[in-house]
């Protein structure tokens, strides 16, 4: 259920308000847009008489929400949310490029690219320290270590890192990391996702291979009610009948999901592709399509790449590629 209050209302009359509805054992997610306050009314709403709340003079309309998804829901938040990562911001038309290898691999692999990508335009690095591979004879990260090689390539270039955590032991690890990502398979480990929403900390959140639009939200909506609500939703990719592509990229997530939630939306055309040379058509269609980012996967030597080769950029390849993006991206803002 949401309750618009009307313009104008004081302080004081809508604390009164969210505190009688917090009597009825409701939780209160508070949206104050430029021109109205919607109050999010989460819990048993079966307790409230919505003839009651509307008759108020402060009260401008109450609807019910038949969503299973409340917090991030673009009813309970009319305003799209920024994602603040240091001076980096996503979402509410600040648009962020996140490029970086598929794994982190040495010191020398991942400064170089680091230095490469800063000097084409993104603002944070991507690198996977824990990786969760298919097969148990790949290649599965340098995990502690490479979180060490990241830290050093933020010091050497001042880029954000983000990269992916896979189990809640590992969880201290990543006490100084700037984005946590949760990949494709563990969208729907509820329980890592109660976790993280005890964190104070930016979550990048991949749609699982075969999950729908909803199933992500609900993910999403596992953080956001544990209380982290800085949540960066990402399209990866979906698992279909097509044979010539890794994944099939689900281009009409976007707009749909910026329809459904008020979180940003990135995409990731290295894993929906696979395939080097369709990552820089999809990042562009993405781009056009209004999607808050995108997150490439870039490697100096990607023909003697540990993970992912197939589907990496080379550092000159990123550079003409982010060029095109801010062709693209100043065409759609115009």
């Amino acid at each position: 259920m949401i309750v618009v209050l009307k313009h104008g209302v004081t302080e004081e009359k809508r604390e009164q308000l969210i505190g009688w509805l917090k009597k009825l054992g409701l939780q209160i997610h508070v949206s104050q847009g430029e021109y109205q306050t919607v109050l999010g009314l989460v819990g048993d709403t079966s307790r409230v008489d919505m003839d009651l709340v509307g008759s108020l003079e402060i009260v401008d309309s109450v609807k019910q929400v038949s969503e299973p998804f409340k917090c991030c829901n673009r009813k309970f938040h009319p305003e799209d949310t920024v994602v603040e990562i240091g001076d980096v911001k996503v979402g509410g038309g600040h648009f962020v490029m996140i490029a970086g290898p598929c794994s982190v691999e040495s010191e020398e692999q991942i400064v170089t690219v680091a230095k490469a990508v800063k000097a084409a335009g993104a603002q944070m690095l991507r690198g996977g320290a824990f990786k969760p591979r298919t097969s148990p004879y790949d290649f599965a990260g340098l995990k502690a270590e490479g979180l060490e090689l990241l830290r050093i390539a933020r010091k050497e270039t001042g880029l954000p890192i983000v990269t992916e955590l896979m189990n809640i032991m590992d969880l201290e690890l990543f006490e100084d990391v700037d984005v946590i990502q949760i990949g494709a398979r563990n969208m729907q480990n509820f329980d890592l996702l109660r976790e993280l929403g005890k964190l104070d900390k930016p979550i990048l959140l991949k749609r699982g291979l075969a999950n729908t639009l909803k199933e992500l939200l609900m993910s999403a909506e596992y953080i956001m009610a544990s209380g982290n609500e800085r949540v960066i939703l990402c399209e990866r990719g979906i698992r279909t009948f097509s044979d010539y592509t890794r994944n099939t990229l689900d281009l009409a997530a976007v707009p749909m999901l910026h329809e459904l939630s008020h979180l940003p939306v990135i995409v990731d055309p290295s894993h929906a592709t696979g395939i080097a040379k369709l990552v820089p058509p999809m990042a562009l269609a993405a781009t056009a399509g209004g999607a808050d980012g995108l997150i490439i996967e870039v490697h100096n030597d990607p023909m003697h790449a540990l993970c992912d080769g197939a589907q990496s950029l080379r550092p000159e390849e990123f550079s003409a590629l982010a060029e095109k993006v801010r062709a693209v991206r100043k065409v759609v803002t115009a």
